[in-house]
C-alpha cells in the first residue's frame, strides 16, 4: 500500500491566489519557554488557502455552507487523470476521451502541481469543461490550480458544478501521483456554516 499525502504545507509563505497577502496565513508563537511553561501557536488564515473545498455560498447568496457536508463524499474511490501537456485551460475536447462515468469522482493533475509560486496564468476548468462534467453526472472535481476557475466573469465553473452538486475540491498537490485509481480520504476541519473548509488530502493506492 503506498499513501501519498496531496494537501499544500500551511506556512507562512505558501503560495495564495493572485499573490493577495490578505491571504497569507499570520502564524505567531503567543507562548514560549523563555516566558511560560508551554509552548503555543496561534494561526489565522483565509479558508481558501491551500488545499480546501468551496461550498455555494462562495458563490451564491444564500447558498449552501459548510453544515451541509456529508463527510462520506469525500471519503471515496477517484480517479486522477494526468493532462500535463496543456498551457491554458482544461476544455472539453481535453476530457471527452477520458474513462469518466457517472458517480465518479476526478482529480486533474496539470502543470500546477509542479509550481511553488503562484502563477497567474495557472490551468483552470472552463465552463464548457464544467458542463460536460455535469452531463456526466459526476459527484465531484478536484484540481491542483488555487482555482477551478482563473478570471471567468460571474463564475459559471463554479456555479455550474454547485448547481449540479458537484463537489469542488482546488490546491491539491499531485506532482508524485501518477494517472490512475486511488482511494481518497479528504478530510476538513470543522468550521460551522463555512463558505470553504481547509483538507487535508490522502490517496492511497492498494
Amino acid at each position: 500500500m503506498k499513501v501519498y499525502d496531496v494537501s499544500m504545507t500551511i506556512s507562512k509563505d505558501i503560495q495564495v491566489y493572485k499573490n493577495k497577502p490578505e491571504k497569507k496565513p499570520k502564524i505567531e508563537v503567543v507562548s514560549d519557554f523563555d516566558h511560560a511553561s508551554s509552548h503555543e501557536t496561534s494561526l489565522s488564515f483565509n479558508l481558501h488557502t491551500g488545499t480546501h473545498m468551496d461550498f455555494p455560498l462562495h458563490m451564491i447568496p444564500s447558498g449552501e455552507s459548510s453544515d451541509t457536508l456529508d463527510l462520506a463524499r469525500l471519503i471515496t474511490e477517484v480517479k486522477v487523470f494526468d493532462l500535463q501537456h496543456l498551457d491554458d485551460c482544461i476544455d472539453v475536447e481535453d476530457i471527452e476521451s477520458l474513462d469518466i462515468q457517472a458517480g465518479d469522482f476526478v482529480l486533474f493533475k496539470t502543470r500546477n502541481s509542479y509550481e511553488e509560486t503562484f502563477n497567474f496564468e495557472f490551468i483552470y476548468l472552463n465552463h464548457a469543461a464544467s458542463q460536460y462534467l455535469a452531463t456526466k453526472e459526476i459527484k465531484g472535481v478536484g484540481v491542483d490550480g488555487l482555482g477551478v476557475e482563473r478570471n471567468q466573469e460571474n463564475h459559471p465553473t463554479h456555479k455550474t458544478l454547485f448547481k449540479h452538486d458537484i463537489i469542488i475540491i482546488e490546491g491539491l498537490r499531485l506532482k508524485e501521483v501518477e494517472e490512475g485509481s486511488y482511494m481518497m480520504y479528504a478530510l476538513p476541519l470543522k468550521v460551522k456554516g463555512s463558505d470553504a473548509l481547509p483538507l487535508s488530502v490522502i490517496l492511497v493506492e492498494e
